[in-house]
């Protein structure tokens, strides 16, 4: 099989689920910048309008979660067309919205729709993509995912701005339309379908696991952290968690099979991918509200800031998983790593006085290292598993990725938050204040991540070196 091309089909089926993934993530990050004016239109406070993101990562948390099960007991093709069906309502649903309760309804049955694509797409990569290439596919499948939310705020802006809101729905829906056309005629059945009854109390458990979490971890910049909606959510999120392990342990074939974490390379690399999303969506929460409320720039000029360095991380991606495929993991992993230590370093060492010029070369560095080293990562912790393990590794893999967006962005406006609250000194201050404090928490996660990766990598080299009887000081310098 290593030695075959990638069908058209299914390179088809590739990009008609990467298109649905696409559209919903995206569209997530291009509602962030209309927050003000669906606050106006609707006469919701800024508590309120965040529904339109939370419910959204809300969702999708807790439908991926789900994907194994529906991998063996549903074909491709059907988790397929319901995932579009329900992202076209959606999208029809927020364009014609007559109040805000609507627009959070619309994105949550999008968000439904997500959770179905995003971990298809990484499947089909997984198990129909010869072995030689799959991690240059799941680089472009990455390019996907990550290059969504830097482009969605720009996108967006630019449509509400001469359109309106509501056209960035009524853009989609031809989009989603070709996918669904595409991905019918392309999707096909490889592996066996074996209907397996789905335990609704590990359904519950990850629905109060997530919606506890997310949640209480919203709750923490409005409330105290011993008051019900911070510390009562937590602990129902806990509760979801330890339920769900429960579940795990105690069925022979669980919704997700977390016992697969005993593998300390494959956890390694999620505990390194977590913190990845985290430090990406904590900057794209950082960087816009810097240029405009420090260096007094137009909502246009923020977007457009981060545009040079997602097509940078963006094109990376699948030149990654083509070093990837030829000279093995550890030198993209660590490089793209290194990267980021050190633009999360210049950051926190500019960070009180950061001019546009410096964040746009800077989150380059920082884009080009996530873009080398964020999909590889995800490809070779899946490679520690078995093939039949692989889907619910993909499961764990997304889920905490649309986590990770949550918990990045409160943690950062959390911090920024904090600075602003001191009045002693001017709010442009304050918040250039609060962004470097924000920058040095990221260059500490970057410095741990870092670290991670290089014990799980630099052992699964050397593991291989011993087995193939080579020296191993040049097994691990060398590809």
């Amino acid at each position: 099989m290593s030695d075959e091309k990638i069908s058209t089909k299914v390179l088809c089926a590739i990009f008609a689920t990467g298109i649905l993934s696409f559209c919903g993530v995206a569209g997530e990050t291009a509602m962030n910048i209309t927050f003000p004016v669906l606050m106006k239109a609707f006469s919701v406070n800024t508590s309120t309008v965040q529904w339109v993101t939370t419910i959204y990562l809300l969702v999708v948390a807790c439908v991926v979660p789900l994907s194994a099960y529906l991998k063996r007991s549903f074909r491709m093709k059907t988790i397929f067309l319901v995932a579009n069906l329900l992202s076209i309502l959606g999208v029809l649903i927020d364009f014609i919205a007559p109040s805000f309760g609507f627009v959070v309804l619309g994105r949550l049955v999008q968000g439904m729709g997500v959770g179905f694509a995003l971990p298809l797409m990484f499947n089909i990569i997984l198990e129909q993509v010869p072995s030689r290439k799959i991690g240059l596919m799941m680089g472009v499948g990455t390019l996907i995912t990550a290059v969504a939310p830097a482009i969605g705020p720009t996108v967006g802006g630019l449509l509400t701005a001469h359109f309106g809101w509501r056209s960035i729905f009524l853009v989609q829906f031809p989009i989603l339309l070709a996918s669904l056309i595409a991905g019918l005629r392309s999707i096909e059945q490889k592996s066996e379908v074996q209907r397996e009854s789905l335990d609704f109390l590990s359904l519950l458990a990850t629905i109060f696991l997530f919606l506890g979490l997310i949640l209480g971890i919203h709750g923490v910049a409005d409330h105290a952290f011993f008051s019900f909606s911070v510390l009562g959510w937590l602990l129902i999120g806990i509760l979801g968690l330890v339920l769900l392990i429960w579940r795990s342990t105690t069925l022979d074939k669980p919704i997700i099979n977390l016992s697969i974490l005993k593998n300390r390379k494959l956890t390694g690399h999620i505990i390194a991918f977590f913190s990845f999303q985290l430090g990406s969506l904590a900057m794209s929460f950082i960087l816009p509200n810097y240029v405009q409320l420090v260096n007094h720039s137009n909502t246009t000029s923020a977007a457009l800031m981060l545009l040079p360095g997602a097509i940078i991380g963006a094109g990376f991606a699948p030149f990654s998983g083509i070093i990837l495929d030829k000279m093995g993991a550890r030198k993209p992993i660590l490089i793209g790593a290194i990267l980021i230590v050190l633009a999360q370093l210049l950051f926190s060492l500019f960070g009180l006085s950061l001019s546009n010029t410096l964040i746009l070369v800077f989150y380059m560095i920082f884009m080009t290292g996530l873009g080398v080293s964020f999909g590889n990562v995800m490809t070779n912790g899946q490679k520690q598993l078995s093939l039949d393990q692989r889907a619910d590794a993909n499961a764990i893999f997304n889920t905490l990725q649309q986590f990770a967006g949550a918990v990045g962005t409160t943690l950062a406006s959390l911090i920024v938050a904090m600075s602003q609250a001191n009045h002693k000194i001017d709010f442009a201050q304050a918040t250039a204040q609060g962004s470097r404090n924000g920058f040095m928490v990221l260059f500490a996660l970057a410095i741990f991540q870092l670290l991670v990766l290089v014990s799980v990598v630099k052992k699964e080299r050397l593991i291989r070196c011993l087995k193939q009887r080579k020296h191993a000081f040049p097994c691990f310098f060398f590809p």
